[in-house]
């Protein structure tokens, strides 16, 4: 997207559901497991819920047991932006859209190879656009 996109936080909450409005724009966590993407295996892009940027292949996606959609990369290195949390007396990487700035999770240096990396990323921050099945030669006339 080259265009941010840029709304109020009142434009947000009417945008967003509840549950989307207090991850993405008040940096909240789903509940590990109850997040509709965390086990999902269905093939596509994962773009931001808020603005539709996208953000992870499904082909990078890798179940880390966390309870969490997990990518070992986002689908480019302008898609999203990071920048260190301090929060919960922690310190994590924490990950945004790079277009709307919304609060996707955080990455950690624990993932598998390629990159060693583990995009830890809220469900309620994405929407799947699955791919379209591939048809089969071997069934066509």
């Amino acid at each position: 997207m080259s265009k941010k996109t840029e709304k109020t936080e009142t434009e947000w909450q009417t945008s967003l559901t509840p549950e989307q409005f207090r991850v993405m724009r008040q940096q909240g966590t789903e509940p590990a497991f109850s997040g509709k993407y965390h086990d999902c295996k269905t093939a596509g892009t994962y773009v931001c819920a808020g603005c539709g940027q996208p953000l992870f292949e499904s082909d990078t996606k890798f179940d880390s047991g966390t309870g969490w959609p997990s990518y070992w990369q986002p689908i480019d290195e302008q898609a999203v932006a990071t920048h260190e949390d301090q929060s919960h007396g922690m310190r994590r990487i924490e990950v945004h859209c790079r277009n709307c700035g919304s609060h996707l999770g955080h990455v950690f240096p624990d993932g598998p190879a390629p990159t060693g990396q583990r995009y830890c990323i809220n469900s309620a921050s994405l929407d799947l656009n699955e791919q379209e099945p591939k048809e089969d030669p071997a069934e066509q006339d």
